[in-house]
């Protein structure tokens, strides 16, 4: 059996790369527009906190982008997901869907409502959840009482699935939602890699129930740290923002709480920089779409690996880049990751899978062969925006 030609695939991402900048990032922010001077104004006027006119036009502008009708601006990726997780229904002890080949953020916010992740595999065109696969798992588990769907095995409930666009590949989401139809089941998007993505033409975010985005620092665009939940029902946009908000009931000065709620709102500065930063999200999903073009050409030549690229049905704003080596070459995945990082090009593995993680072994989970062939072959590689301008290339 011939061997993964390493040094053609490192050539070969030289030669999309800038040359002579030292170590290239996996994933870095840009700051090129109005950053400066909206974070400046917030810290001139002293509206640096939990209220100011940035934060509600942040929220405008997510909105008006996505076409959803709400947009709850929070203090990260996680907490978005937990409250959509509670405004979805999710109760201690239900049993949600989530991927096992994800972000861990997308089980612990399942930890935190007090219930269960259920872990389910992938397909390799999206590398996300696999539709087809759970249905059958479903049919197979799944009895339907009072309306809800129940699972034989441990007679809990399960009450959602979440599905994650995986670095910015939409999940098939018409036939997931045939999916949650059938049986009983709420859907809830973990959009957090796919600002700028898109599915049959409408934007990620807008089939589940509610949805939630991330604006780490590695994301499209970044607030430093926050999130956002995105929904099209507006009374639950209210709740949203009333219960991430500590659940304040309103009033010119009393303080009285109406339920529990949650210190989860995202700062004006860090709404500021939000502010500006989407307003230069166009020019960074072009760049990013001329780097993935240009990594599809790179790698067309060579044997024994293939870029991962958009499925047909959806449009990618490819946030992580990926190289997927064929099976038989898996086992030279950690040398190239060894041989890219020493030449100053930082790749990473994909996330290892949820079901393998010490909190996590014990929960149920269906055959997960693909995420595991997906986990032993995957490696992303450099994908800032900025990489997809024209410059000087090696």
């Amino acid at each position: 059996m011939s061997r993964l030609d390493l040094n053609a695939v490192l050539a070969a991402i030289r030669t999309v790369l800038p040359a002579g900048e030292g170590i290239i990032a996996l994933h870095e922010p840009r700051f090129n527009g109005n950053e400066w001077a909206y974070v400046k104004e917030c810290i001139d006027t002293g509206w640096v906190s939990s209220v100011g006119k940035y934060v509600d036009r942040f929220e405008e502008l997510l909105a008006g982008f996505t076409g959803a009708k709400r947009a709850v601006a929070v203090v990260n990726g996680t907490s978005a997901l937990h409250i959509c997780l509670q405004l979805a229904g999710v109760k201690q002890g239900d049993e949600v869907l989530v991927p096992d080949l994800t972000f861990v953020a997308t089980a612990n916010a399942v930890s935190y409502c007090g219930a269960v992740p259920h872990f389910v595999d992938s397909e390799i065109r999206s590398l996300g959840m696999d539709p087809a696969k759970l249905d059958l798992y479903l049919r197979d588990i799944v009895r339907i009482e009072g309306g809800e769907a129940v699972n034989r095995l441990t007679g809990r409930r399960i009450h959602a699935v979440v599905p994650m666009h995986t670095f910015g590949h939409p999940v098939d989401l018409d036939s997931l939602a045939e999916v949650c139809e059938r049986h009983r089941i709420v859907m809830v998007e973990d959009a957090a890699e796919s600002l700028g993505s898109y599915y049959k033409g409408r934007h990620t975010g807008n089939r589940g129930k509610v949805a939630a985005l991330s604006f780490n620092g590695n994301k499209v665009i970044t607030t430093g740290g926050g999130g956002a939940i995105l929904t099209n029902d507006d009374e639950l946009g209210r709740i949203a923002k009333h219960v991430t908000t500590t659940a304040r009931a309103p009033h010119p000065w009393q303080l009285v709480h109406d339920r529990i709620g949650y210190n989860y709102r995202l700062p004006n500065i860090n709404a500021a920089l939000g502010c500006a930063q989407i307003e230069e999200l166009p020019a960074f999903l072009e760049g990013k779409r001329e780097l993935a073009k240009r990594y599809a050409a790179a790698f067309s030549g060579i044997s024994g690996l293939a870029f991962v690229t958009e499925p047909s049905y959806g449009k990618s704003n490819y946030w992580l880049n990926a190289v997927m080596l064929d099976e038989e070459h898996a086992d030279q995945r950690d040398a190239l990751l060894d041989l890219t990082n020493r030449n100053g090009i930082q790749t990473r593995p994909s996330w290892t899978l949820m079901h393998r993680l010490p909190m996590y072994t014990e929960c149920p989970r269906m055959d997960l062969s693909v995420a595991e062939s997906i986990e032993r072959r995957l490696i992303n590689i450099p994908s800032s925006a900025v990489l997809g301008k024209d410059q000087q290339r090696a």
